[in-house]
């Protein structure tokens, strides 16, 4: 096929997605509540499930945890081709008074669809379902496969994109189209993320009497303050043009004494830190920065035991401009007559295991507005659904039938 032709074939198949059909499933898809803890993701699997069997794609439920599932829809075999992904799990809704349309109810108004996880990001995985069903209708089995990975647990601790690439779902693929609502920029670039709880041991006693035990919580302020130094060293590196600075964000500070009381000093004090990293940036020196804190800390305060505990290292992302997916992108939004920007994710997605675990080269792009999920009165543009719809088509025309 020559470029002109697989052109061509890619803006058909594109222009052949049905608006109403973008809509109502990203419509239906709000109205199924999967927030977790809560209902969870199995109610949107329960429903995507027979109905992408229905429509010709080979479907596995993969469980993850009990009541956490995935799901894995393919159309067509064969090595090098693409997958698009969308998370299922959706934040809490949080305080329903902070709420001015009902969260679930998927409502449409004004050009806009509301509801929680409109942007984030069921909007982005209905538009990567109708592709996906489109590229069916219109063109038949590819010659490449085309697999929508649609896990769980992407807002917690990413089980389900990690089961999925251990599992071997990711082997074989010659890219990714991660569809996070990044106002259809072609993000390249991923911030890491290191999740680090600070332990803080110390001897229980009575408010009155305090020389009695040992205090963990002036451990913990003052560890909380030297964090100041370590976002010294973040910012020290230059603004990545896409990502902007690291950061170091204590958002926890928790300390004890069963229900806590005035009158009692606590034995333990924890520290959590948020540290969101650029490519810059060696995760490896970070934590050496930390150890050095902790013992200067258990030095200052003698008898207060001070642990580290990483529970979560997610590395920053770069993917190659050169990557057949970033290609087939760029081209796909020039045929399309849409405006190739160029952006960054500011924190860290599916892709980041996509990218670290399974080697693959990946793209973030999708429809919604940077700055709106996990927000009350959550929408996305019906607009941008659309768009997205064809452009993730045309992408996967461009990859699928490419020489």
């Amino acid at each position: 096929m020559t470029p002109e032709d697989l052109a061509a074939l890619a803006r058909r198949a594109a222009e052949a997605v049905e608006a109403e059909e973008v809509v109502r499933l990203a419509q239906k898809l709000v109205q199924i509540e999967s927030y977790y803890p809560g209902p969870g993701e199995g109610p949107v699997v329960a429903y995507l499930e027979p109905y992408l069997r229905g429509l010709g794609l080979r479907t596995t439920v993969q469980p993850v945890a009990p009541g956490r599932l995935n799901l894995i829809a393919d159309l067509g075999e064969g090595p090098g081709g693409l997958i698009l992904e969308g998370h299922t799990d959706v934040v809490t809704h949080g305080r329903l008074e902070d709420w001015q349309v009902p969260p679930y109810a998927g409502l449409i108004q004004d050009g806009r669809l509301y509801g929680r996880g409109s942007c984030d990001m069921k909007g982005g995985l209905a538009a990567a379902i109708v592709a996906a069903t489109t590229l069916k209708r219109v063109l038949g089995q590819p010659p490449r496969t085309l697999r929508l990975a649609i896990p769980c647990d992407e807002e917690g601790l990413m089980a389900g994109i990690k089961a999925f690439v251990k599992a071997g779902y990711a082997e074989g693929f010659a890219g990714a189209i991660v569809c996070e609502p990044e106002e259809m920029e072609v993000c390249l670039v991923q911030k890491g993320a290191m999740r680090v709880w600070v332990h803080f041991e110390g001897k229980m006693a009575h408010g009155a009497m305090p020389y009695a035990g040992i205090n963990p919580i002036p451990a913990a302020a003052w560890f909380v303050g030297r964090m100041a130094e370590l976002q010294l060293w973040l910012q020290s590196t230059p603004d990545h043009p896409y990502l902007g600075k690291g950061w170091v964000t204590p958002t926890v500070l928790e300390a004890s004494a069963g229900e806590g009381q005035f009158n009692v000093m606590p034995s333990y004090a924890r520290v959590g830190l948020d540290i969101r990293t650029n490519p810059d940036h060696d995760h490896a020196r970070i934590y050496r920065m930390l150890e050095a804190e902790q013992l200067e800390c258990m030095r200052s305060f003698p008898g207060v035991l001070v642990g580290l505990e990483v529970f979560e290292d997610r590395p920053p992302t770069q993917t190659d401009p050169a990557q057949a997916v970033v290609r087939a992108t760029e081209q796909a939004l020039s045929l399309l007559g849409m405006p190739v920007c160029y952006g960054g994710v500011p924190g860290a997605t599916d892709g980041t295991y996509l990218w670290a675990w399974a080697n693959l080269p990946i793209v973030t792009i999708g429809p919604g507005g940077r700055r709106t999920p996990h927000q009350a009165n959550e929408f996305v543009e019906i607009d941008d659904l659309v768009a997205a719809a064809r452009l993730y088509t045309a992408i996967s025309v461009l990859m699928l039938y490419r020489d």
